[in-house]
């Protein structure tokens, strides 16, 4: 481990478009199904029920929230919807190892659910990798970024924040983590949401999670 990272002993890591890559366009079959799930709730045109997915996204930090805050949805009932798709583009990118490498505890940070966790995690060799998943329904429907989910689930699993490692690609989702002193890890591979001007709270900015993990783990000459 490079020095920089010795104190780090718990590793949290998002799971879509960090996990596997951006590029093997999982997430956008999931996006498309929100879009028709708020169309029919709703009864409005495709074109209007992705304003107001984007909307209640950037104000509630997950769809789900907007529409659990104004229109009364059963989370269960939305993700059940939107998770139902095909994962034949997924792969195992060789990352078991890699994680398994890293000195301490792995998790798994999401603001999906744990059953679909399940079914990315097995598609892509990280079935036995984490020891846990904190989903949304563990967050009590308060979604990343909210600074309750991150201390829920420090509070969960008795994290020190100051000794963790969160990486994400949504870059607005680490700033609370960097909040509670966790170091910070940028996926930077243009999905939905970059930094904007501020990066201050992200301490590390990288392509692809392999290489980076690969990097780290070499010992120093």
């Amino acid at each position: 481990m490079i020095p920089a990272l010795a104190p780090i002993q718990t590793w949290i890591f998002d799971l879509d478009n960090t996990l596997y890559p951006a590029s093997v366009s999982l997430f956008p079959a999931i996006d498309a199904r929100m879009t028709a799930y708020i169309a029919d709730l709703l009864g409005i045109d495709p074109q209007a029920a992705r304003r107001v997915q984007k909307d209640y996204f950037h104000a509630h930090g997950a769809t789900l929230a907007g529409l659990m805050a104004n229109h009364g949805t059963d989370p269960h009932d939305f993700l059940d919807y939107v998770h139902d798709v095909e994962m034949d583009m997924l792969q195992d990118q060789g990352l078991a190892a890699l994680i398994g490498a890293l000195p301490g505890r792995k998790l798994v940070f999401t603001n999906g659910d744990v059953n679909y966790a399940a079914r990315v995690l097995d598609r892509i060799g990280l079935a036995h990798t984490f020891e846990a998943v904190h989903d949304v329904h563990a967050t009590a429907y308060r979604p990343k970024p909210d600074p309750a989910a991150y201390q829920g689930l420090c509070d969960a699993y008795a994290i020190d924040p100051t000794t963790a490692l969160f990486v994400e690609d949504m870059a607005r989702n680490l700033k609370p983590a960097k909040a509670i002193g966790m170091t910070t890890v940028w996926i930077d591979n243009g999905s939905e949401q970059g930094p904007g001007a501020d990066h201050s709270y992200i301490d590390y900015t990288v392509a692809d999670l392999g290489d980076w993990l690969r990097t780290i783990l070499e010992t120093p000459a």
